[in-house]
């Protein structure tokens, strides 16, 4: 059984053949799924999809590509949000240097606070960073982000600092790219992480598998990321399915 920790499903391609998505997902072994939010409606989608099906559970969060727009008001509706009991974690959140559309510095107090948030609630974090890893590293250590852990999503970073992001209590989630055959730096993440430390995700609609490169992402394709960690690792594929799922259930408080 496979969980997919990292899915869009709240993102509006899926709005045509959402049930065609799932029941795809469900046939090739996707038995739970973390729909991610990253602003006010896909946050609100993401509830919504959790309290529908019980095998989805609900992310909120706010993506730093959008830091400039969470408001006081924003911020009041998201901490609500937040004790859903079907939320299991805080994120999209994380800090974005690639899109140049948030100043970094409003990107660092945004972290800030849903790092504060996710203490509060006690829940973990998702993060998301992108040519931003030092400063990432440098906030999550500073505001004591490892007394709730979370998870680095669809990590790109080097086997070195992933070791740190696991010092802070954070799993490293693999996603597409480690079945890129040009993603040699995700394969060896794959390769020397210990796998209990690992997470599996697509973050579907995006970052599609090997071979299906130029198709719309969904959680069916979950699969091939397991596939080619069990090959980088040279172990049994159920072996991935089995341990990622338990370090998945653990990390979100999933029974």
């Amino acid at each position: 059984m496979l969980f997919d920790t990292h899915v869009h499903l709240n993102d509006k391609k899926f709005e045509e053949d959402l049930m065609e998505v799932i029941e795809r997902a469900k046939d090739e072994g996707v038995s739970k799924m973390l729909v991610v939010g990253f602003d006010a409606r896909t946050n609100k989608k993401a509830i919504e999809l959790a309290e529908e099906f019980d095998f989805i559970y609900a992310a909120v969060g706010w993506h730093p590509v959008d830091a400039i727009y969470l408001t006081d008001e924003l911020f009041e509706e998201l901490s609500k949000q937040a004790m859903h009991p079907r939320v299991v974690a805080i994120g999209e959140c994380g800090l974005d240097y690639y899109w140049e559309t948030s100043p970094h510095d409003v990107q660092k107090e945004v972290l800030i606070r849903q790092i504060h948030l996710a203490q509060s609630v006690n829940k973990p974090l998702v993060i998301h960073t992108r040519e931003s890893i030092a400063d990432t590293l440098e906030i999550l250590k500073q505001y004591d982000a490892a007394s709730v852990g979370g998870v680095m999503h669809c990590y790109s970073g080097s086997v070195e600092t992933a070791r740190e992001f696991i010092k802070l209590n954070f799993k490293i989630s693999l996603a597409g790219p480690v079945t890129f055959t040009n993603g040699k730096k995700p394969q060896s993440v794959a390769r020397e992480i210990p796998l209990e430390h690992l997470l599996i995700e697509t973050d579907a609609p995006y970052l599609t598998p090997h071979p299906h490169r130029g198709k719309r992402n969904e959680p069916f394709y979950v699969s091939l990321v397991a596939k080619k960690i069990a090959e980088v690792k040279e172990v049994p594929y159920e072996e991935v399915c089995q341990q990622t799922m338990a370090n998945a259930c653990a990390l979100f408080k999933i029974g």
